[in-house]
């Protein structure tokens, strides 16, 4: 018999995700917070989102953390490559 240990990580009693490794599930809660802090000051926003708008647009942002903080810094933002951009590049030829 085989013992396995898994993180879960819950929000309100319902598991949002399960993962290997303490660190792992530790960072996606951490994402979490971030996001519902996020969600709040999107509340306030004087623009009309609706709730779903509201949960995608602070998870995102929330998962661009560190691009977001270098952003409010005072830096420049990287170029963001669209999932549309990565289909539409040519793989590489294979040399064999």
């Amino acid at each position: 018999m085989a013992v396995e240990i898994k993180y879960v990580v819950t929000r309100g009693g319902v598991e949002k995700m399960t993962f290997a490794s303490k660190k792992e599930a530790d960072a996606y809660d951490k994402l979490l917070d971030t996001a519902d802090e996020l969600m709040s000051l999107l509340g306030g926003a004087p623009i009309a989102l609706d709730t779903a708008q509201q949960e995608s647009l602070a998870f995102y942002l929330a998962e661009q953390r560190d691009l977001l903080q270098n952003i409010l810094r005072g830096g420049k933002a990287q170029p963001v490559v669209t999932k549309e951009e990565k289909s539409k590049e040519k793989p590489l030829k294979s040399v064999a």
